[in-house]
């Protein structure tokens, strides 16, 4: 693994999860290429702000319904600012191109990870 490489995914774990021990669980092959190249390489992409990134990641994982990894991805989300209002209009509006029960889930990840009152 490039160490340049590692050292700026763990960076952006830690922008995104407040630790960068996010992908402790996974295997190791696997962790070392999600830290290296989808952290590393892959969010570190110039064209497309940070914040706009988690909300293209998280629209996709709803539009997906994933909701394990939507709760990673939701946090992370508040973690960079993006306003709890600003996710419950994406997750309405991917409701009408993904559909309702994927958009309920969506919801029910939102609200595990930012309850409405926060």
């Amino acid at each position: 693994m490039s160490d340049d490489r590692k050292a700026k995914g763990r960076e952006m774990l830690d922008k995104l999860c407040g630790n960068a021990d996010g992908v402790n669980g996974l295997p190791q092959p696997l962790r070392d290429f999600t830290v290296e190249h989808l952290f590393g390489d892959l969010w570190q992409g110039k064209d497309l702000p940070l914040q706009e990134r988690s909300l293209v990641t998280c629209t996709i994982l709803t539009a997906l319904a994933r909701e394990p990894e939507q709760r990673f991805h939701f946090a992370a989300a508040k973690r960079l600012g993006i306003p709890r209002t600003k996710m419950v209009e994406m997750i309405t509006h991917t409701a009408h191109y993904a559909g309702w029960p994927n958009a309920m889930g969506a919801l029910r990840s939102l609200t595990a990870v930012w309850p409405e009152e926060e």
